[in-house]
């Protein structure tokens, strides 16, 4: 799935409180995500991940330059700068994997199981962060990568191996996620959103040179269009939403995207997933939510033994 630059974990408080509307910003948001998605698969046809790839984050990057131009060159001060052009590489290729995935297995598929990434998350938070992750966690982090096999399901003649890459997709993400959270005490969000958007662009121009294909139809130029716009639109409503909404309300919305994703696959694609792949993308869902709702509770005690 299009993972947005800004940290949806993100610890810092929304500038003003009306839930409501950022709410509906959230849900607006993953939806043109689903339909940048949708268009990723479309125009897998005529060119390569990389350069599609490329054209998305452009939309990104056009949010990038409105916070510069509207914040000030001081959303450039960062304390870690190594560790954000590290998120904007983990950006870069996660959203270049995903887009060849879904070059290969259907978009409902492929959104349900990029949802492993909130399981990685606290996988590498244990590892990485050695944060204390109790059974009830460990508990939903198994239930889902269960739902992730029902979808998978390895062995059977739907398979597609391809599957694989949409899971180094997701481990991608849960690594962006991880640096954001080491990131969140010490740069502010827009920050981060800047530094991912620019040195993923950066760092994709190289392979996008190598594999460059020149747009030879309107339809391309158009669908190109949309891929940016769309990224780009979706961004903004995601960022907007975060500065009216505490982001452990508004995390959970993330998993709409399973429904738009099936709704486009249908319409677009004429692919619905089975009863086996539902199965599974519930229990995806589920685990996933409960999962953010224990990370949310484990945040909250960090924050209270800090300040004791």
């Amino acid at each position: 799935m299009t993972f947005p630059n800004a940290p949806i974990a993100s610890t810092e408080p929304p500038r003003t409180s009306r839930t409501g509307l950022g709410i509906g910003l959230m849900l607006l948001g993953f939806m043109f995500f689903s339909i940048t998605d949708a268009t990723a698969k479309i125009l897998t046809r005529d060119f390569e991940p990389f350069q599609i790839a490329w054209f998305r984050q452009l939309g990104l990057l056009t949010i990038a330059t409105w916070i510069v131009a509207t914040r000030g060159r001081s959303v450039f001060r960062t304390a870690r700068p190594v560790l954000q052009i590290g998120r904007g590489m983990a950006a870069a290729l996660s959203a270049s994997a995903f887009i060849f995935a879904v070059g290969y297995v259907p978009l409902a598929d492929a959104t349900a199981v990029s949802f492993v990434a909130p399981f990685v998350v606290t996988i590498l938070a244990a590892v990485v962060l050695r944060e204390t992750v109790g059974i009830r966690r460990w508990t939903a982090v198994t239930i889902g990568f269960i739902g992730t096999l029902i979808v998978i399901r390895p062995g059977l003649g739907l398979f597609h191996p391809a599957i694989f890459v949409v899971l180094a997709a997701a481990s991608l993400f849960a690594v962006r996620q991880i640096l954001s959270r080491v990131l969140g005490p010490v740069d502010r969000t827009i920050t981060t959103i800047v530094y991912t958007a620019i040195s993923s662009v950066v760092l994709l121009t190289i392979p996008t040179i190598l594999v460059w294909q020149t747009p030879t139809s309107l339809r391309q130029v158009l669908l190109i269009l949309l891929i940016a716009c769309t990224a780009g639109i979706g961004e903004f409503l995601i960022i907007r939403a975060l500065e009216l909404a505490q982001a452990a309300t508004l995390a959970p919305l993330q998993y709409t995207m399973i429904i738009w994703s099936t709704g486009l696959s249908w319409l677009l694609f004429s692919q619905l997933p089975d009863a086996w792949s539902l199965i599974g993308a519930a229990i995806i869902m589920v685990s996933g939510i409960y999962t953010l709702h224990r990370e949310r509770l484990a945040a909250r005690q960090r924050r209270q033994a800090n300040g004791a």
